[in-house]
């Protein structure tokens, strides 16, 4: 499988990019801001398979420029085959002291981000294959919400639909299209949302949960917000 996955150089994501590593029919473009954490990515992986196929790449997926990424994609993988959209950022902070840049800020890392990156890659994938968007039990309709999180939140909520709407809106050129609600996990966004919460599932546990519904889940669902979550947050 050809899989291009964003926000890989840290907590779960970083962790999905070792999974999927172990086989090597996967290859990976790990996409992140931080190069030094991607070359820890790409160390580690090679410790674990120095056969993979994995390409690090220092990309901001609302700043940088997609048209020297995507001729990048395609010389390396002439199609995409899963795409895996976990980049994202937390703002924690008490409703009435959020400004309009905060709320911007959650849009842009957690939603629009993802927009331009499917707009982008979509031209490369054809029938069969999957966009998996990672969610927040924090957007999920019904789930407990918590102070401080209203901008994240709604980014995410904003997310959930998107890929409702996608996977209806490509129904046809049959790409799947779903997300998954996560709720906590032991990575550094817990930790700032949650400084004194320790979650009950590791970053690695998670990270091998994204990585198997990437390759198998559209097999079984389409247009999906899935909970991920044993406990809340």
């Amino acid at each position: 499988m050809n899989i291009v996955i964003t926000g890989a150089s840290s907590g779960v994501g970083f962790e999905a990019v070792l999974d999927l590593i172990l086989k090597n029919e996967n290859k990976v473009i790990a996409l992140a801001r931080s190069e030094d954490k991607l070359q820890r990515l790409y160390e580690i992986a090679s410790s674990l398979n120095p056969d993979c196929t994995l390409y690090p790449v220092k990309f901001d997926i609302v700043h940088d420029d997609y048209l020297s990424l995507v001729p990048f994609v395609e010389e390396r993988f002439g199609q995409v085959d899963i795409l895996i959209n976990n980049a994202g950022t937390l703002i924690n902070k008490a409703f009435d002291k959020l400004s309009q840049l905060d709320f911007a800020e959650m849009l842009q890392n957690n939603l629009l981000g993802h927009v331009k990156m499917i707009q982008h890659l979509l031209p490369l994938m054809k029938a069969g294959s999957h966009i998996l968007n990672i969610g927040s039990m924090g957007g999920f309709q019904g789930s407990v919400k918590f102070p401080g999180l209203a901008a994240y939140s709604a980014s995410k909520a904003a997310l959930h639909t998107l890929t409702e709407c996608l996977a209806y809106e490509y129904e046809d050129r049959q790409i799947k299209v779903n997300c998954l609600a996560l709720g906590s996990a032991q990575t550094e966004m817990l930790d700032k949302a949650f400084p004194d919460y320790e979650s009950p599932v590791m970053a690695f546990e998670m990270g091998k949960y994204i990585a198997d519904f990437a390759l198998t889940g559209h097999k079984f669902f389409n247009g999906k917000i899935l909970p991920v979550a044993v406990t809340t947050p």
